[in-house]
C-alpha cells in the first residue's frame, strides 16, 4: 500500500493506493491469494473470467489452481486489430462464470467486465476480489444480482 494523493479509476481520490502489482507479481503472495480465492469458486462453476489487465494473473493463477478454464474480458472499447473481441478465450452461452477481481472501489471495471459476460450469454454466478475498499463496490454488486465476496476489506487492513 502507498501513501499520497491518488486519483482511483473510479475517479475519486485516495490518500493510499493499493497497488495489485506488488501482490500479482510476486509468485509466492500469488499462489496463496490464489489458493485462498479457489476456496470460494462455487460448485458448478463451468468458467473463471477476470478483466483486463490487473486480474489476469489472479485469474490465471486460480484457474491453475482449480483445474478451471478461463477467459479475459476487455472493458475498454475494442481492440482495432486482430479478433476485435471483447472476450479473449472460449466462452459458451449459458455457462457458469465467476469473475475475480483485485481491487475493488465502486465497482465499475469489474461490473462492466459482468455485463460484457452477460451479453456473451453467460451466467455470472458471483464475484470475489482480493481488496474491497469499502467505497459502494459490494451494494454494486448486489444491486446487479451479483454475489460477491473480498479476501480483505480496506478495515481489515487498517487502511482510512
Amino acid at each position: 500500500m502507498l501513501r499520497g494523493d491518488f486519483l482511483l479509476r473510479s475517479g475519486a481520490r485516495s490518500s493510499y493506493y493499493i497497488d495489485k502489482y506488488l501482490f500479482t507479481t510476486q509468485p509466492g503472495l500469488l499462489r496463496r491469494i490464489a489458493a485462498a480465492l479457489s476456496a470460494w469458486v462455487p460448485p458448478g462453476v463451468q468458467r473463471l473470467a477476470g478483466p483486463v489487465l490487473g486480474a489476469v494473473p489472479l485469474v490465471t493463477a486460480v484457474s491453475l489452481e482449480t483445474g478451471l478454464p478461463m477467459v479475459i474480458v476487455r472493458t475498454d472499447k475494442p481492440k482495432d486489430y486482430g479478433t476485435s473481441k471483447q472476450i479473449e478465450g472460449a466462452l459458451a452461452a449459458g455457462e457458469r462464470v465467476l469473475l475475480i477481481e483485485d481491487v475493488v472501489t465502486t465497482g465499475g471495471a469489474a461490473l462492466s467486465a459482468v455485463d460484457e459476460l452477460r451479453a456473451a450469454g453467460a451466467e455470472v454466478v458471483g464475484a470475489v476480489v482480493v481488496v474491497d475498499r469499502e467505497q459502494g463496490g459490494p451494494e454494486a454488486f448486489a444491486s446487479r444480482g451479483v454475489p460477491f465476496r473480498a479476501l480483505f476489506t480496506k478495515t481489515e487492513l487498517g487502511l482510512s
